[in-house]
């Protein structure tokens, strides 16, 4: 089971249950047990998945592109 929170900075983010400390790419230090859970999901892709239509929802739609295509 993973589940899906967000940071004090905004960032959602997910970790594996039993985790006791998950950390931001802000670089801020979660306390798993004291987030409140969005989410629960079953496998890790789908996580990933919520993490990202979190992310595109608070954010705005991004794109994933190579270097060489800019």
């Amino acid at each position: 089971m993973y589940l899906i929170f967000r940071c004090d900075c905004g960032r959602a983010v997910y970790a594996k249950e039993g985790t006791k400390r998950k950390k931001c790419v802000c670089g801020k230090n979660l306390k798993v047990a004291e987030r409140r859970i969005i989410f629960k999901t079953e496998d890790h892709l789908t996580a990933a998945e919520k993490v990202q239509e979190l992310q595109e929802e608070k954010y705005g739609g991004g794109y994933f592109t190579t270097a060489d295509k800019i």
